[in-house]
């Protein structure tokens, strides 16, 4: 994933820090796990995993 991109993406649902871990985007705030598919990230809330 670009660098520039990374930056400047957050949680869509709590605005939170996102670290990549692996094929997902991690939010560091309320945990949310969203995919990174082509290496786009799929900001959506409904496609996100929630943590366990």
């Amino acid at each position: 994933m670009d660098p520039r991109l990374r930056e400047i993406i957050v949680c869509p649902d709590c605005r939170g820090d996102l670290e990549e871990v692996g094929e997902e985007l991690v939010c560091q705030e309320c945990g949310l796990a969203y995919p990174v598919r082509d290496d786009i990230p799929v900001l959506l809330v409904d496609e996100a995993r929630r943590p366990s």
